[in-house]
């Protein structure tokens, strides 16, 4: 199938052609981030440290040696092994970086000043037109700054569990890995802004994106809720606090989800589920009475909706313009006709993975290379950046260039 939204191998350039990454990125949030960007054609260095990007390992299941999760986030790049605690493996990011565009790393705040690295003091000077980008928990200052950042830890600090879960049980995790996700996509944004901004001044710029920054910026409309009323949100389940019904309902088939936004759709789905009677009831005549009395509400349609198969239902909601959908599973929607038809499974070979989002008509994202293996494109990287053979070899010898993963040492 090809509609030009589908994402499949290809020999498109992409819209970030000529752009020069070197990732210092390990886990999720960078590694999303510079998978969006060498989705769009930026040529992605990754390095990895001598034992390589942990996710490698966090499996089952594994393709090989490498672990899904690894698998998701890493392909369209190289990749490039170093020891960066020895000067020798710097001086080759040092190398690299000189015809770089941008560096993302995740390291430790104050990491890269300890080894010499540091933006201000080093690269600004270096490297004028080098964009930095850095990924951290919290910052390197204010009252939290310096702590190391994970998405579970911050989901909780930043407010996000609170707001999950049912209201008289405990605060639960997002399931999905959010706000490393969403830090991810706000890396790609700042990397882009300060791109566009050196079309301007010449100059690049240091970026930071914390995860606790990210959390902090998911919690539209509970925040804005707690701004204006003093009042602090409560856990309310599926339900949405403003607007009702906005809920997920039982049906004699699948669960569903309605999203009724206004009274005219309100009226349609009252009618559909055989209970028109409910719209002239003075408890739901407009959306603050519909919120007050959802407990109600929610008995009332549960009673229409235990006859009716959901999965029809919620299709014939939307021929209507009522924003309605089934409770699927995963495997349902990575098989589900229109996430093959939107490109959101790309496939190459045994590699499959999510899609990019990102469609542009022009030069839209590609599928151009598998997740690399570990240091597999080291002695390419090297000879492209003037090493000779002579000094490949002793930079592996050394043990700074690794082509195979070191194992850790016993504690």
């Amino acid at each position: 199938m090809s509609d030009g939204n589908t994402m499949t191998s290809t020999q498109n350039v992409g819209a970030l052609a000529g752009i020069k990454v070197i990732d210092l990125t390990r886990v999720l949030g960078g590694p999303y981030c510079t998978q969006m960007l060498a989705d769009h054609g930026a040529e992605v260095i990754k390095i990895e440290p001598p034992q390589g990007d942990e996710t490698r390992t966090w499996g089952p299941p594994f393709q090989g040696d490498a672990a899904s999760y690894y698998i998701g986030v890493n392909r369209n790049k190289r990749g490039v092994a170093l020891d960066l605690t020895r000067p020798d493996g710097r001086e080759v990011v040092l190398r690299l970086l000189e015809t770089a565009d941008i560096l993302i790393e995740n390291f430790k705040t104050g990491t890269l000043e300890r080894w010499g690295m540091g933006y201000e003091t080093v690269l600004k000077q270096r490297f004028p037109r080098l964009i930095h980008c850095r990924v951290s928990g919290f910052g390197a200052d204010g009252p939290l700054g310096g702590y190391p950042g994970y998405d579970a830890v911050v989901q909780a600090m930043a407010g996000l569990m609170s707001l999950n879960g049912e209201p008289e049980g405990a605060p639960v995790r997002v399931g999905v890995p959010v706000v490393d996700l969403a830090t991810g996509m706000n890396s790609a944004i700042a990397i882009l802004l300060a791109l566009q901004e050196r079309q301007r001044s010449g100059h690049g710029q240091f970026a930071e994106v914390t995860l606790y920054d990210s959390a902090v910026a998911l919690l539209h409309p509970y925040s804005a809720n707690w701004f204006l009323s003093g009042k602090p949100p409560a856990r309310t389940g599926n339900q949405h606090p403003n607007v009702s019904p906005y809920d997920q309902y039982r049906t004699k088939t699948k669960r569903i989800f309605v999203a009724v936004g206004n009274d005219r759709q309100f009226q349609r789905f009252c009618a559909e589920i055989g209970r028109p009677e409910l719209v002239s009831d003075p408890r739901f005549r407009t959306n603050a009475d519909r919120v007050i009395n959802r407990a109600a509400l929610r008995e009332e349609l549960e009673a229409g909706l235990a006859s009716i198969d959901g999965e029809q239902l919620a299709m014939t909601l939307l021929d209507k313009g009522v924003p309605c959908g089934p409770v699927l599973d995963v495997p349902d929607v990575l098989n589900h006709p229109h996430t093959r038809h939107r490109g959101m499974v790309a496939e190459r070979g045994a590699y499959r993975g999510t899609g990019n989002p990102v469609k542009l008509s022009r030069t839209p994202a590609g599928l151009r290379s598998t997740p690399p293996a570990f240091g597999s494109s080291t002695r390419e990287v090297l000879a492209e950046a003037g090493y000779s053979a002579a000094e490949i070899d002793a930079l592996f010898a050394s043990g700074a260039a690794l082509e195979t993963p070191r194992k850790a040492a016993a504690e």
